[in-house]
């Protein structure tokens, strides 16, 4: 199972980025779990100064954009 984790505290560029992850994922046909970090203690403990981020399988894959969901399915897969 992946997990999925979106760095951000709620704007709408994170809820895009949930949701394209979402959409990815389940095109991928993969076992996933989605966390959403919005604790800027928690956010910063990954190194990342901008949001949204995506992390995947604890790797920072995405920082301070929203790919689409054919670039996400890359990232994710």
């Amino acid at each position: 199972m992946k997990k999925l984790q979106i760095l951000g505290a709620g704007c709408p560029k994170c809820q895009k980025l949930t949701e394209h992850a979402e959409k990815a994922a389940q095109a991928l046909g993969i076992d996933y779990e989605l966390e959403k970090v919005t604790e800027i203690d928690q956010i910063m403990s990954y190194g990342v100064m901008m949001t949204p981020a995506l992390v995947v399988d604890g790797a920072v894959k995405v920082v301070g954009k929203v790919p689409s969901v054919e670039q996400l399915k890359t990232v994710i897969a």
